[in-house]
């Protein structure tokens, strides 16, 4: 985003660290970037309990997940719940670094006037959150893996109708390249960047989608981060021979080697743990330790990084 704003840092209150952590930019001192969990991993708990277990466990920030079924799916958050919820962030000193959605872009063109509407409601629930500075809204765009070449000019189409909407909004979209979607090298990303040509449709980073595909962090940092306005973190590892996803510290990501790289393109997010709906789906997943795990094997690294969290 390219106006400047006020933000957290340069304040006392929890909810200006919404407006930092969601813009992207801002006037904040360089090198800081904040740490955050995304309620996507803690589906089971209560909205109330997964942002209080988020600020215990140490956290600076959340993301909050819009899809349906999910903690905070606009239609069920009501006015003053979701003047609660903005209430709450700031008691807990907890940043808003963003908002989930999935709205694939493939499909007919109903389902894209359907997720225009899910996009139109998700957007009005950021602006209401943050009306200054809403949060970057983040989401995959689908399709299979082998059907870049077949839906391309289509994704380029319609995310054209996205920049409309996110411009009235003021709002970021990012769009993540994943490895399991259509969109999910680097070239895809940027190619798409330069068919749309928007400010206010950039991308999602989350090298758990590039690793052990022979792209390192430094090149996919390079390529992609001048147009990133959000980070993902998770980690893959290969089990007979298919790529499957872990939590953060445990398949091999030299996280302190992301954060300097981060660093160091000048990125002026957060830094969002996303636990896999591939780990969150197991039997034996618990929100809890998972988030405390996450937290212990990633908080040292901003440590060894030097890279300033607040």
């Amino acid at each position: 985003m390219k106006t400047t704003r006020r933000t957290f840092f340069t304040q006392a209150v929890a909810s200006s660290i919404a407006v930092a952590v969601a813009s992207g930019q801002g006037d904040k001192p360089p090198q800081i970037i904040p740490f955050a969990f995304s309620l996507y991993g803690m589906r089971t708990l209560t909205l109330d309990a997964a942002l209080e277990a988020c600020a215990k466990i140490g956290y600076d920030a959340v993301e909050l997940a819009l899809m349906p079924g999910y903690h905070a799916e606009p239609k069920r958050l009501a006015k003053d719940e979701r003047r609660r919820l903005r209430e709450r962030l700031r008691t807990l000193r907890l940043g808003l670094a963003g908002l989930m959605e999935n709205l694939p872009l493939n499909g007919n063109e109903q389902t894209h006037r359907d997720h225009l509407t899910r996009l139109q409601a998700a957007l009005d629930f950021g602006v209401e959150l943050s009306p200054e500075s809403p949060p970057v809204l983040e989401t995959i765009l689908g399709g299979g893996v082998n059907d870049w070449d077949k839906l391309r000019r289509q994704f380029a189409d319609r995310l054209g109708d996205w920049a409309r909407l996110a411009e009235k909004h003021k709002t970021i979209l990012a769009v993540k390249p994943h490895r399991f979607n259509a969109m999910n090298l680097p070239a895809h990303a940027l190619w798409l960047m330069e068919q749309v040509k928007s400010p206010w449709i950039k991308l999602a980073y989350d090298y758990s989608h590039f690793q052990h595909r022979e792209l390192t962090i430094a090149d996919t940092v390079k390529q992609l981060l001048p147009h990133t306005r959000f980070v993902h973190i998770k980690d893959t590892r290969v089990v007979d021979g298919r790529p499957m996803f872990a939590l953060p510290g445990d398949g091999g990501v030299d996280y302190p080697a992301l954060l300097r790289a981060i660093r160091e393109a000048n990125y002026r997010g957060c830094v969002c743990v996303e636990v896999s709906g591939q780990v969150s789906g197991q039997k034996s997943y618990d929100p809890l330790a998972a988030a405390r795990r996450c937290y212990e094997n990633v908080a040292p690294a901003f440590t060894k990084a030097e890279v300033r969290r607040r």
